[in-house]
């Protein structure tokens, strides 16, 4: 039912013969654009733009199940309800009546739904009523708890929800930050701290870290010295950044980028006159690379200690490319570098002035970003007496739950998962994963007579070169095959184990991973030497072979 029934109109938006069972079509109705979709017979309307970063829908891919995935970023709606089923987003799509008559397409929609910027909120009304006396509580405000408030209140959870955050704000787009170095907390938060209380029913706890948890009487105690009781636990701290331990790691200067205060930080640092060194050739040091380089300071440096960026991930051939086209943009670039000390300036020795760099003179740096990795923030943890992986994560099942502690669940940065279709275990730093995971243990506390396992696979992206869309499965790869130009930064490249596909890559070439996600999850992925054979996935028909 529209919100705003007041301006609820009706409008035949095309002919049925144009929309053929399984298409999915963006249609022009009442000054703005309305996504109609045809699944087993039926045709559906919905808003025809993601709700993430606004991409249109009628550019992803729709599957025989209703499922629509965005082709920027791996978004997933169900276009039978509008639901949204994947992060990143987190509105759903409106939904509308839509009907054939008189062979015709007829939709009844709001027009002030139809031409809205933002998505459709869970309603208030499957929030806060009635709450029972049964409480989750969330250890962390990034994309993974954000995710489980969401999807709590749309599988119609009544229960108390606590977060406890140690970011003084509420849950932001952290990719923002990397990416454009938006240093603006209301710019970046999803939700509002009173649409957490006031539409969420949410006891936020901003600024306060977790000291002790007691999973026999399921209990946290938090730095302010309350005691929590829960009946259900979701651990989604995040990460922390590391700095490599060199000399001059801790001047005035020397960064790390997680937190907004960073963001800001390095945003007073960045002058005209500013020498500014990255070290680390991740996927963060490269955005932050491209996104001070907007500023026009006086130099921009990466510094790696591989021979090429993503070598291991992509391949030698993207890497390269996607260097190279850096490089033509003003970035420099020192590879397989061995990164000995940062000097203080000579005008203020509390700052950093300078990098040095094995066998070579040192690189002027008055702003030294470390892009060096990050630590799953488990230390609480670890007093609170449970088993923690050498890498400071923490093992589940395949349900995400935490073995030993009763309904205990760990998602995000810190969980070393069950990976499908392979089923091993690995941990993810990946925004989508913590989001995703977030979505299906809620789904699996609120309705805990349909539990679902997590199968899903990673979707990842990036704003290097021209826009980076990447799936895989983590099992690796010992065959590759490329279609495209890489150096144009315009290619899918297929990575294989066996034959079998385990990852997609690709810029300028939307919506091929996502449709690649779809046909992984429905499990009729073509082999690689097939693809290699002329084989195109994107006119394969999603429809699950079983």
């Amino acid at each position: 039912m529209s919100i705003f029934t007041s301006d609820v109109k009706e409008l035949e938006v095309l002919d049925a013969s144009e929309l053929k069972d399984g298409q999915h079509k963006a249609v022009d109705a009442f000054g703005g654009k309305i996504l109609l979709s045809k699944v087993k017979g039926q045709v559906y309307a919905t808003s025809a733009y993601c709700t993430h970063y606004g991409a249109p829908l009628e550019k992803g891919v729709l599957s025989h199940d209703g499922r629509v995935v965005c082709p920027w970023h791996g978004a997933c709606f169900n276009v039978c309800t509008g639901d949204i089923e994947d992060a990143p987003g987190l509105d759903s799509l409106w939904s509308f009546a839509a009907a054939e008559r008189d062979g015709k397409i007829v939709v009844k929609a709001s027009e002030k739904e139809v031409k809205s910027k933002v998505g459709r909120v869970v309603p208030k009304s499957r929030t806060v009523k009635d709450h029972t006396k049964e409480s989750v509580v969330i250890i962390g405000g990034g994309a993974g708890g954000s995710h489980t408030i969401e999807s709590l209140r749309m599988n119609g959870y009544q229960g108390d929800i606590v977060l406890i955050s140690e970011e003084t704000y509420p849950p932001i787009d952290r990719t923002k930050m990397s990416k454009a170095l938006v240093d603006d907390s209301q710019k970046l938060q999803w939700r509002s701290a009173d649409e957490l209380k006031n539409d969420f029913g949410v006891d936020f706890h901003p600024g306060t870290s977790v000291t002790k948890v007691d999973s026999s009487a399921q209990t946290v105690t938090t730095s302010t010295g309350s005691t929590i009781k829960y009946d259900h636990l979701v651990l989604a701290p995040g990460a922390k950044p590391k700095k490599i331990p060199i000399p001059g790691a801790d001047l005035e200067g020397v960064v790390t980028l997680r937190y907004i205060q960073d963001t800001k930080t390095i945003n007073s640092l960045v002058t005209k006159d500013s020498d500014i060194v990255i070290i680390g050739t991740s996927f963060i040091g490269m955005e932050v690379a491209s996104a001070v380089l907007k500023k026009e300071p006086k130099s921009v440096t990466l510094v790696g200690v591989d021979e090429t960026p993503f070598e291991a991930i992509l391949g030698k051939e993207i890497g390269t490319a996607i260097m190279e086209n850096m490089k033509k943009q003003g970035i420099k670039f020192i590879m397989k570098a061995g990164v000995e000390k940062i000097l203080p300036a000579e005008s203020n020795s509390a700052h950093c002035g300078s990098l040095q760099i094995k066998d070579q003179d040192p690189i002027p740096a008055n702003l030294v970003i470390m892009g060096t990795g990050v630590a799953p923030a488990t230390g609480f943890l670890k007093e609170s007496g449970f088993e923690l992986e050498k890498d400071g994560g923490i093992k589940t099942d395949e349900y995400l739950r935490v073995e030993g502690h009763k309904n205990v669940y760990a998602i995000g940065d810190i969980a070393h998962y069950v990976q499908y279709p392979e089923k091993f275990q690995r941990r993810v730093e990946h925004w989508n994963v913590a989001g995703n995971h977030g979505r299906e243990v809620a789904h699996n506390i609120a309705r805990p007579n349909n539990q679902v396992a997590y199968t899903k696979i990673p979707i990842f992206w990036s704003s290097i070169g021209k826009g980076l869309r990447y799936l895989g499965t983590g099992a690796g790869f010992d065959d590759v095959y490329t279609d495209g130009n890489a150096e144009e930064l315009k290619f899918v490249t297929y990575q294989a184990k066996n034959g079998k596909v385990t990852a997609v890559a690709s810029m300028q070439r939307d919506p091929i991973v996502a449709k690649a996600s779809e046909l992984m999850r429905l499990d009729i992925m073509p082999s690689l030497e097939e693809i290699k054979a002329g084989k195109n996935i994107l006119e394969i028909e999603l429809i699950n072979k079983q």
